[in-house]
């Protein structure tokens, strides 16, 4: 079951790289944005934490 999803994702993204370039790369550069903004995020909230924790 984990192989056939798999291979379906592969395949649907290798249409849309095919068919449509510039919305894949414009969907993937506005993921890993609102990936790294998710980051930032929840490493300040660590670092804010672990700071009340010694305060």
């Amino acid at each position: 079951m984990k192989v056939a999803v798999a291979a379906l994702v592969v395949l649907f993204v290798g249409y849309w790289m095919v068919q449509s370039p510039q919305q894949l790369a414009d969907v993937t550069q506005d993921s890993a944005a609102w990936l790294w903004e998710g980051t930032q995020t929840v490493m300040s909230s660590v670092i804010d934490f672990v700071g009340a924790l010694f305060e």
